[in-house]
């Protein structure tokens, strides 16, 4: 482990006006730094303060003059954030203050931190292991209530107790080979055999479904995809407006109007979902618009949901029932009768495979009254929901969420089947000991145990500074 012997410093806020602005360092002298650049207003320095006492006075900048009153506060390692002595300003938001803090804190002898820097130094330091550094990188962008609970629930831990015991249990297992090893003479009892075995098929499983968790977890951080198609003025558009709340996507009364994608982001049940508007589907001569359908039917690539519009003003045809089972092909569909406030033709009966049958919901809307719409949202979330099931005795934050951890799962799975089968083959015990030692490098890259220095400097390069 290296030994940091430098002191950081950053502004921890983000850019811009706000109520408060904070100033953080970590490292050997971060509190002499804090104390060199702070004035308390009462007759005792900062440091005679207690730790993580927080003391009012004066923020000064490197000429010695105060700028800006402001609380601060240090701690002694390793009992801070970062393991190491840490101080921190509490200031007014202005970006001016801020910067002439910093500038004094740097002329006090600090260095500006880098991206992820202050949790890195948190996990280099054993604070934290790294499935919960990268939860706090998950938990800084989560864009959902479920997002932020699951990132929440990974920094307490729960993920990684959920490895620790598969790892223990595999350490276990090592110990007993090694024994084995080590006495060759003593005969292997064949109910210690047989126990073996049921622990690594115990632990197969449970690695199992530990990588599976991976798209459950994947979901929640990245959102349910979901495009909204349909033929051209059905009213893609509106719906998209309607459901964002605000006017994303150019509305015109002319068909086509719409030739890219155009995203948005919205929460359903405090679940993440990613509505994409496309153009519409239809032959056309225009070679633009053409392009346009190609990138629509793009944009149902891979989706978890899909909304098809409908123009209800207007009989169904032999292309909205191509594109329709195109859609339940792919994905949940929820059939959208727009324009229920017009006078509708009468819609004829369709057919649809009975396998295709049962993942198609209906719903009428009008996006121009809002009739229907909380209906459909209503449908949205049911069948959201069915993408992140819980079962009673699951916490949050012990899913999976990015592909370095989904991969180094599916390998150690696949490792410990490997010993698996190759114990009831009857193998010797060496041999066994190379896939189990595999098991347990792949699990070391999820919590940080054995992890390459190039991997952690690729996960931290995409904090933000000050985190």
């Amino acid at each position: 482990m290296p030994v940091l012997t430098d002191t950081i410093a950053a502004i921890s806020t983000p850019p811009g006006p706000g109520a408060i602005g904070i100033l953080r360092l970590s490292g050997p002298d971060a509190a002499s730094i804090a104390e060199r650049c702070f004035k308390p207003l009462g007759h005792k320095s900062l440091l005679e303060h207690k730790p993580k006492e927080l003391v009012y006075g004066d923020l000064l900048d490197s000429g010695g003059q105060a700028i800006d009153r402001v609380l601060c506060t240090y701690s002694l390692g390793p009992n801070s954030y970062t393991g190491e002595d840490t101080a921190e300003f509490q200031c007014h938001g202005s970006p001016m203050v801020l910067t002439l803090g910093l500038e004094a804190l740097f002329a006090a002898g600090a260095r500006q931190a880098k991206a992820g820097e202050f949790t890195r130094r948190a996990f280099l330091n054993g604070r934290l292991d790294l499935a919960q550094a990268e939860a706090v990188g998950d938990l800084l962008s989560a864009q959902s209530r479920e997002g932020a609970r699951h990132a929440a629930g990974q920094l307490a831990g729960a993920l990684s107790r959920k490895i620790g015991d598969i790892y223990s249990a595999l350490v276990d297992v090592m110990a007993h080979f090694h024994a084995v090893l080590d006495y060759p003479d003593e005969d292997i009892d064949p109910f210690l055999m047989e126990e073996l075995s049921t622990t690594l098929e115990e632990q197969e499983d449970r690695l199992w479904k530990l990588y599976s968790s991976g798209h459950r977890g994947s979901l929640l951080t990245q959102g349910l995809k979901c495009p909204i198609v349909g033929r051209p003025n059905a009213g893609k558009s509106s719906l998209l407006n309607a459901l964002a709340g605000y006017d994303r996507a150019i509305v015109t009364d002319i068909p086509g109007t719409t030739r890219d994608t155009v995203e948005v982001s919205i929460q359903v049940k405090g679940v993440l979902v990613r509505l994409i508007d496309t153009a519409g589907i239809r032959e056309s001569g225009d070679p633009i618009e053409r392009i346009g359908v190609e990138r629509s039917r793009a944009a149902m690539e891979g989706c978890n949901l899909v909304l098809m519009v409908c123009d209800g003003s207007v009989p169904f045809t032999e292309e909205d029932g191509t594109l329709l089972e195109e859609c339940l092909n792919r994905a949940e569909t929820v059939l959208v009768w727009n324009k229920t406030d017009l006078s509708s033709a009468p819609v004829p009966f369709f057919y649809l495979p009975e396998e295709l049958e049962e993942h198609l919901h209906t719903v009428s809307v009008s996006v121009k009254t809002g009739a229907g719409l909380e209906e459909l949202e209503e449908a949205m979330r049911t069948l959201a929901e069915e993408f992140f099931p819980r079962a009673q005795e699951e916490s949050y934050g012990q899913l999976l969420t990015n592909q370095r951890q989904i991969e180094a799962a599916e390998l150690a799975c696949h490792c410990v089947r490997r010993a698996r089968e190759a114990l009831e083959a009857g193998v010797t015990p060496d041999a066994l000991l190379t896939d189990v030692e595999e098991a347990l490098s792949a699990l070391g890259e999820l919590t940080g145990q054995s992890v390459r220095e190039d991997v952690t400097d690729r996960i931290f390069s995409k904090f933000c500074v000050g985190k």
